[in-house]
């Protein structure tokens, strides 16, 4: 046999072990349709579309002190049993209503159904349909998109709606029928590691050092959410959703493993963002002077890594502080105290959330970089087939 052929042979070899492995056991684990235990009622159950036919009435009401604007509107069902059906309905009248927000006929709104002890029927404002401006926000998202990053754009765009299904169609089904949150989550996370990152860069040697090292950073990163949740001794309790999740469901659910399972895949999206701009820092700087040695590619790429790293945990520590905003106001107004705040369950999961996602992050920079530099000055040491097997270097970067 010729050597020439032997990374092929190996690579076809593995394809079809993969492929027999899928069939076996990946075919019935992902596509057997689970049996999920549906909700006596969820958010959202019970709500019909209507549409602002005509404003009757628009005033003031004094609500305890508070004044505000109010109006009574009549609605057409669009939907349901009584579809066609005029209605009123008062929006600010009885309960407190943003500032700013007026309706106008031709806008849609979600509304309720009740019935009077009298037998009447009455229907109640819930919510204003946005879909159409969300749609718009969308399309200049995806045209921006588009317009900037070109193929590699729709690559990522088509990376990112695969992630969406993954987690909509796959983590979350799974975690309801009862399975462990951590199993799943790390293996949805393994899922979209792969497919996305390649999908969006390519079969290249910065995508392999890229998902090389993003894989070594979140089992390191679970491990670490995993010793400091039980040190910390998180019970996945803190969250409102996820007690309301469990007063709604029939089953079982792990809160804990929810809690780490969202920990490992928060981690997943700012780490692909520092691993893959670290591996393309390594290796441009490598196409740019080929003479650079181990320790002096180190030294330069850690300059930019170590600037990345430290923009990137300043963003989440302010992304966290502003989710838990409106939670530290509210605290404050009632004069609590702060060290009590802080042992909160709900303020203490996103301290471990922050600080392990950090370390995470901190973890990745040298890890991301060392991958990179080994495939970058060493690869050449392999024979011609093999370096063929394993793509370029990057975009328009060859061996």
């Amino acid at each position: 046999m010729r050597l020439e052929n032997k990374p092929f042979l190996f690579v076809a070899g593995l394809i079809l072990a993969l492929f027999i492995a899928f069939i076996l056991w990946g075919a019935p684990y992902f596509f057997t349709p689970l049996q999920l235990k549906e909700m006596s009622s969820t958010f959202g159950t019970g709500t019909l579309r209507a549409e602002v036919k005509e404003i009757i009435e628009e005033g003031q009401v004094d609500l305890g002190g508070l004044v505000q604007d109010y109006q009574v509107m009549r609605v057409e069902l669009l939907e349901g049993e009584y579809q066609g059906i005029l209605m009123e309905v008062d929006y600010g009248r009885r309960q407190v209503r943003p500032e700013g927000i007026r309706f106008v006929a031709g806008d849609q709104i979600y509304v309720t159904l009740g019935q009077r002890p009298d037998g009447i029927l009455t229907a109640y404002y819930v919510e204003t349909i946005r879909t159409w401006p969300l749609l718009v926000l969308l399309g200049v998202f995806v045209c921006a998109i588009l317009l900037i990053s070109r193929w590699k754009g729709l690559r990522s765009l088509l990376a990112m709606a695969f992630s969406l299904l993954v987690i909509i169609g796959y983590v979350i089904p799974h975690i309801l029928a009862g399975e462990d949150p951590v199993t799943v989550s790390l293996l949805g996370s393994a899922i979209l590691l792969g497919v996305s990152l390649y999908l969006t860069y390519g079969w290249t040697l910065k995508t392999h050092a890229s998902v090389i090292s993003m894989a070594l950073v979140l089992v390191i990163t679970g491990t670490l959410a995993a010793l400091f949740v039980a040190y910390a001794r998180l019970s996945g309790y803190g969250s409102e959703d996820a007690l309301f999740l469990l007063q709604m469901s029939d089953m079982q659910i792990n809160l804990r493993g929810l809690l780490l399972g969202g920990m490992i895949i928060g981690a997943l999206g700012v780490l692909d963002d520092l691993v893959t701009t670290q591996s393309s820092a390594v290796f441009e700087l490598h196409h740019t002077d080929p003479g650079l040695g181990f320790s002096q590619l180190f030294e330069k790429a850690m300059r930019i890594g170590q600037d990345h790293v430290a923009a990137t945990v300043n963003t989440l520590v302010l992304a966290y502080a502003g989710a838990a905003l409106p939670t530290l106001l509210m605290f404050t107004l009632g004069g609590g105290n702060y060290g009590f705040l802080l042992n909160s369950e709900v303020i203490a999961e996103e301290i471990v959330r922050t600080l392990v996602g950090s370390l995470g992050l901190v973890t990745a920079v040298p890890l991301t970089t060392s991958i990179a530099i080994l495939l970058a000055l060493y690869i050449h040491r392999l024979p011609a087939d093999w370096r063929a097997l394993l793509g370029p270097e990057g975009d328009g970067h060859s061996h």
